[in-house]
């Protein structure tokens, strides 16, 4: 483009503390030119005020509107500079290929966010806008970053989460990010804190041989199915009674219900895929308004467990299948859908979602999930997605259970 097509552009920023009529006051004071708001972004941090504004105008009209914006920001005791440039196009073109980057710490520390930026420059990633999504019970950063693919920006993020303690989750922006979505969770240890075949084998008096084969089993030591059926096994005997003994004991996860019922409200399904119990878990599943599951089921006869199991067997390749069937029935495509859970038998689900997430999950989960949280508050997942705490506060679904 020549000299003649180019044209004059103003950026002006402006900080100080924040109170109504600010922005009245500046853009009342450029009224009176001839100029044209190109671009607009403010913010405001612990009642400061960050304002930019970029505008389009003629050359002739700059020396004038700096003096009237100077004089105006020192009636308003706020800071003020601004920087008059030549530019080749008046129009922002559309940044596509845009990557999401969220970061996730109780305690996030200023080597963190060096580390993670030099290592987002080192793949050639530029970051274009960074904001804070939530502040409580973990601190949640999201940076948009352009420049560089996904899945490099993955590898390159991935060590750095260990290293300070940071979740690090990378995922495509783009419009489908707000599009219907298939959620389909595991429950123990995930959508409830406990594990419920360790519950039941309390009351066999077996809780430490069960433990161990859970323990051998989510690690991938072992077959799922064999260890299961190896488990409940071990219940032969005990009476019906102790379903409702058991139901009494399980608790959700820290922010499981605000994370159901925030999805809930936006339009998303919430379905969930178990290798426990459904004998057990459909009464919080009912409490939850989740219509979608699948879990094993303990067999009784005469009031009492057997030690068999009836019907099919929820393992890990049950719960991929799980998922294709939810979403046909949802209309979602797999893209739309994610995964969560923390053990071997989540695998193949979270390889097949779209976004599959680890949440307090085994180091071989971890290393295979699109996204993994170690912060022990299941709402974290709605950072995920670009949901702000204040967003979560505001519509009323904000529970710590």
């Amino acid at each position: 483009m020549d000299k003649q097509s180019a044209y004059y552009t103003g950026l002006i920023l402006v900080s100080g503390e924040d109170r109504p009529g600010i922005t009245e006051a500046l853009f009342s004071t450029l009224s009176p030119f001839s100029l044209t708001i190109i671009d607009i972004e403010q913010v405001v941090i612990r009642s400061r005020l960050i304002l930019t504004i970029l505008i389009s105008l003629d050359r002739a009209h700059a020396s004038a509107i700096e003096a009237d914006l100077n004089e105006k920001a020192a009636s308003l005791d706020l800071d003020i500079a601004i920087a008059f440039s030549e530019q080749q196009s008046e129009s922002i073109a559309a940044k596509t290929g845009l990557t999401h980057v969220v970061l996730l710490s109780q305690d996030l520390k200023p080597a963190a966010l060096a580390d993670i930026a030099a290592a987002i420059a080192g793949v050639d990633g530029n970051i274009e806008r960074i904001q804070r999504t939530a502040s409580y019970p973990v601190t949640a950063i999201e940076c948009v970053v352009s420049g560089a693919p996904t899945a490099t920006l993955k590898s390159a993020l991935t060590p750095l989460a260990a290293q300070h303690s940071v979740d690090i989750a990378v995922s495509p922006g783009g419009l489908m990010r707000w599009a219907k979505k298939l959620f389909l969770m595991d429950v123990d240890s995930t959508l409830i804190s406990q594990e419920v075949i360790e519950l039941l084998g309390a009351k066999a008096g077996v809780q430490v041989q069960v433990k161990e084969i859970t323990d051998r089993a989510m690690a991938g030591e072992i077959d799922f199915e064999a260890s299961l059926r190896e488990r409940v096994a071990l219940l032969k005997g005990l009476p019906e009674s102790v379903i409702d003994e058991v139901r009494n004991e399980i608790s959700l996860t820290p922010g499981a219900k605000t994370l159901v019922s925030t999805l809930q409200k936006l339009g998303h399904t919430v379905a969930v895929v178990s290798g426990g119990f459904i004998n057990v878990i459909e009464p919080l599943l009912t409490s939850l308004n989740i219509t979608l599951f699948r879990a094993n089921t303990l067999e009784i006869k005469d009031g009492v467990l057997t030690g068999q199991l009836d019907g099919p067997i929820i393992d890990r390749a049950a719960k991929a299948t799980a998922l294709r069937d939810f979403a046909n029935i949802e209309h979602v495509e797999l893209e739309q859908t994610v995964a969560i859970g923390d053990g071997a038998n989540d695998l193949d689900m979270i390889a097949l979602a779209g976004l599959g997430i680890a949440f307090n999950a085994k180091p071989a989960v971890r290393a295979a999930a699109d996204s993994a949280l170690s912060a022990p508050y299941l709402d974290s997942v709605l950072y995920l997605l670009g949901i702000t705490r204040e967003d979560v506060e505001e519509s009323g679904q904000s529970s710590r259970k």
